[in-house]
């Protein structure tokens, strides 16, 4: 099974854990939408249509942050497009620390998405409270998982390689049926 990271602003520095997961391997991709830092919605469906979309449907999204909210627009977008999807400490568009510089992802929508999915959320997390955390996962009909204070479970969280993450998503690729390239 394949899976696609989707970084959120500043595409996940080499301490993030989706860089330190998909480093050495081949059956991780990411996307590569123009701008990291001025982040426009049609330009990283676009990266997505890129990254994910030539897999048929056969790849898992593993987003986190502002890349929750773009897989989810994604995915309702191209149902077919993923088996499923792993939302990690998606931001709140109604929170004040959500940034200005991506005003196209304020107004997500708010639907179920058409694929199985898992938002895990910090309980500190800056961006997203848990309450705003349990609404994501409500609108999308996907579980949630409070993970603990782990802040905006980044590099700066000092989670390291997650390990964590890493057997959360196995055991959501296990309840899909697929096995992922995760040592």
């Amino acid at each position: 099974m394949h899976l696609t990271m989707v970084p959120g602003i500043g595409g996940s520095n080499e301490g993030h854990w989706q860089s330190l997961w998909q480093a050495g391997s081949p059956e991780m991709s990411r996307i590569s939408p123009s701008s990291w830092v001025d982040p426009d919605l049609e330009n990283w469906m676009e990266a997505l249509d890129g990254a994910a979309g030539s897999r048929n449907g056969d790849t898992i999204l593993v987003a986190h942050s502002l890349g929750c909210l773009a897989s989810a627009e994604w995915l309702l977008r191209n149902p077919d497009g993923a088996r499923g999807v792993l939302l990690v400490a998606p931001p709140d568009p109604a929170e004040p620390a959500f940034p200005d510089t991506a005003g196209s992802f304020r107004d997500p929508r708010l639907e179920p998405l058409p694929v199985p999915g898992l938002l895990i959320a910090s309980e500190n997390d800056p961006y997203c409270t848990l309450p705003g955390a349990r609404l994501l996962a409500g609108a999308w009909d996907v579980p949630l998982i409070a993970a603990g204070a782990l802040v905006h479970i980044n590099d700066e969280s000092g989670v390291g390689a997650w390990p964590q993450g890493r057997d959360l998503l196995t055991a959501f690729a296990a309840g899909l049926g697929v096995s992922i390239p995760l040592g």
